[in-house]
């Protein structure tokens, strides 16, 4: 019978803690497969990879000791398997040895076994799930999301799209039938309770639209108690759309992504159960995922956790198991020919293995996704906190199924590029930093991305412009070309002060102007809150609080206010002036210079001399600088003179205008606000600078329209890709 392994060999010559060397062997154990095994044994280095049963390996430092050493381990091999023996993989346990589990309360419990069918993409699973009543309160009523129904032609996902657009739906698009997703649930039982299929019915929380099939609530025959458990056994079969949302097929690639029924979540004394919307994400209880998937033995294979066995059945088909703890949902992708890339960074909490499925042309961004991944790991690992988990999984989508890429599931991320991607073009690796950032806001804090996005996306697009600082260089992270760059702060700023003044970041996530404002304001605005945040309480506090935050509310889905509260703590100051505005409120924030300008002192006195001698006439000059938003932050001036002198001015700026004077014996040259350039909130920085030398302001006039062109122009790239 053909089998499968994955096979890891360590150093010291047992099976034990993953290893960055590992071998893939797939049939029979041939001359080609034994040299791959034996490379393992002496601790050589492999980066194996499969594309529809062809392999190569890279074999790196083979040792003196090979065949002594690989006869041995090779025994021990053979006897595992004639004594029918699960073959064992490179990873067993999906958290790090250093991490005291649980790490959660463990709400949930999920077993899944699916069968997948690559024919027309379809699954049939049947789903095990404990859930334990941790609300204080019996409970009778129990909502469970079926996202894949969003895909209908009259859900609320659909009917928004059209009418606002998202991310992979243009407004007004017309519908298509291979966007047809659906979740189906043949039979739901519940242990002790008996089969209560007949008690499910669909509800619609949010907008009353009875043809929407993303919630539904199952009526029990009697109440579950306070810290009581209860068993589903759940029936269901899935229909894949064509990549849309975070999940679906392209061709033979498949992205299953929110596929199974999934329990609502007990949040501030009611359910969370929000169907699905066509600008909102996720939010899940923390638990157990034990998945067994079946599909053709030529697929490899992705997943939340670690693979932990795998068995070849005799129709052509594998079955795979994965585990993972203490996350709140479980994805996996499959695709035969994608090619496997693996290495390790060592972090903190311990060695972490990373894990590429590349597609063939992709191969020349696979470096760059794993340098990116390992540079965000760690500057996470020394700024935020640990990554407890084993394992990172990074999914490279093929062409034309870019619909599945740039998203974030606990320990496995999408990332994104094309062919064409060149190196300065930061594409790949701002899109692996930005997914792998969620591993610690959506994935690990676990806020509620139907209620609070800001709390993941915006909270993630401020450290994805630190942590692309530090990497890459600060003004060139996004584009980095003789002729143009581009940073992260330039392309928040340009999805930002579009949509200023249409939403607040408290708007929960269906309710925003349109998708283009959800966009600007969850992501960029909250960015350029926490970076002006810098120029009021300082860098080093900001980043504090995020540790803080990290540390104290990781598995406990907590809320904005807790955040807020925390950098108050923090900084030793009520900033509720600040927060009333930026993130509660719709005020804009836009200061000018509104005149400037310099005359003689003595321009009345009639026997003044003529001709102005420098360092001797004595001028009066004077800047009114205007509040032109409805925004109030505090504001430097900053002004300088023909003699070389600067000074600098601070404003509270809660009047409208202000005026300064000088009276010197030297010319006014300029005036600016905020010379540093830290309020990023600021929507118009074109009208905060002054200077007396036309062709110098019409010269940085310029410059400074130019870098908002290739900032576009970056964008642009960044949105073809």
């Amino acid at each position: 019978m053909a089998a499968s392994y994955v096979i890891d060999f360590t150093v010291g010559w047992s099976f034990g803690e993953p290893q960055a060397s590992e071998v893939r062997q797939s049939g029979r154990m041939n001359r080609e497969n034994l040299a791959r095994l034996a490379g393992a044994c002496c601790g050589g280095k492999f980066v194996v990879s499969s594309a529809g049963g062809a392999y190569d390996a890279q074999i790196l430092d083979l040792n003196r000791r090979f065949w002594m050493e690989f006869v041995r381990e090779y025994m021990v091999f053979a006897q595992l398997c004639l004594a029918g023996a699960v073959p064992l993989l490179a990873q067993t346990s999906p958290l790090l040895p250093s991490q005291k589990a649980p790490l959660s309360n463990r709400v949930v419990a999920y077993q899944i076994e699916a069968k997948y069918n690559p024919k027309n993409h379809s699954l049939d699973a049947q789903e095990t799930l404990t859930w334990t009543n941790y609300t204080g309160l019996p409970q009778d009523r129990l909502p469970f999301h079926l996202y894949l129904n969003a895909f209908q032609p009259k859900s609320t996902f659909t009917r928004e799209g059209y009418e606002a657009g998202n991310r992979d739906v243009q407004i007004g698009a017309k519908w298509e039938g291979k966007r047809f997703g659906e979740d189906v649930i043949k039979s739901l039982e519940v242990v002790g309770m008996g089969d209560l299929t007949d008690q499910l019915r669909f509800i619609h929380p949010d907008d009353n639209n009875a043809d929407d099939k993303t919630v539904v609530e199952v009526q029990l025959p009697r109440r579950v108690a306070p810290n009581q458990s209860i068993t589903f056994k759940i029936a269901f079969h899935d229909q894949f759309p064509e990549v849309v949302e975070r999940t679906g097929y392209k061709r033979d690639f498949l992205l299953a992504g929110q596929w199974f029924p999934k329990i609502g979540v007990w949040w501030k004394n009611s359910w969370n159960c929000h169907q699905f919307h066509a600008t909102t994400e996720f939010f899940a209880d923390f638990g157990t995922y034990d998945v067994k998937v079946t599909l053709p033995s030529n697929f490899n294979v992705g997943a939340t956790g670690v693979q932990t066995a795998e068995t070849a059945n005799s129709d052509g088909t594998k079955t795979l198991v994965f585990k993972a703890e203490d996350v709140h949902d479980f994805a996996w992708t499959a695709a035969p020919g994608t090619k496997i890339v693996e290495d390790t960074v060592q972090i903190s909490s311990g060695t972490v293995k990373l894990r590429l499925l590349m597609q063939p042309g992709h191969m020349s961004s696979a470096p760059r996704y794993m340098d990116a991944l390992k540079g965000t790991m760690k500057k996470f690992d020394d700024w935020i906190g640990p990554y407890p988990y084993s394992q990172v999984t990074v999914v490279d989508p093929p062409h034309g199924g870019l619909a599945a890429g740039g998203m974030e599931y606990p320990t496995f991320i999408t990332a994104a590029t094309t062919w064409w991607v060149f190196d300065g073009l930061k594409i790949p690796e701002s899109v692996v930093e930005h997914e792998f950032g969620h591993q610690y806001w959506y994935g690990m804090v676990g806020t509620n991305e139907f209620e609070e996005a800001w709390l993941d996306e915006g909270i993630n697009q401020y450290t994805e412009c630190k942590v692309m600082d530090a990497l890459y260089g600060r003004d060139v992270n996004v584009l980095n070309t003789p002729v143009a760059t581009a940073d992260e702060r330039g392309i928040d700023r340009i999805s930002y002060i579009g949509v200023a003044e249409y939403d607040p970041l408290t708007r929960w996530g269906w309710q925003f102007l349109t998708f283009r404002s959800y966009g600007g304001i969850t992501y960029s605005k909250t960015a350029l809150v926490l970076l002006t945040l810098e120029h009021i309480i300082g860098e080093a506090k900001v980043r504090e609080a995020q540790h803080i935050y990290f540390e104290r509310y990781r598995y406990k889905h907590p809320t904005g206010d807790d955040f807020l509260n925390t950098v108050n703590e923090v900084a030793g100051q009520n900033l509720g002036w600040y927060w009333n505005q930026s993130v509660r409120g719709t005020q804009v924030l836009d200061y000018r210079i509104l005149s400037a300008e310099t005359h003689r002192a003595d321009w009345a006195d009639k026997n003044a001399p003529k001709k102005e001698k420098k360092g001797k006439t004595e001028y009066v000059s004077s800047v009114v600088v205007h509040r032109k938003g409805d925004f109030v932050l505090p504001v430097t001036l900053e002004v300088k003179f023909d003699n070389g002198e600067v000074l600098r001015d601070h404003w509270d700026g809660q009047d409208r205008w202000h005026r300064y004077t000088w009276q010197k014996k030297a010319k006014l040259v300029s005036a600016e606000i905020d010379p540093e350039h830290s309020i990023l909130l600021d929507r118009d920085r074109f009208n905060n600078s002054w200077l007396a030398d036309s062709k110098s302001h019409t010269s940085g006039k310029i410059a400074g329209y130019w870098m908002l062109i290739t900032q576009w122009f970056a964008q642009l790239l960044a949105w073809l890709a």
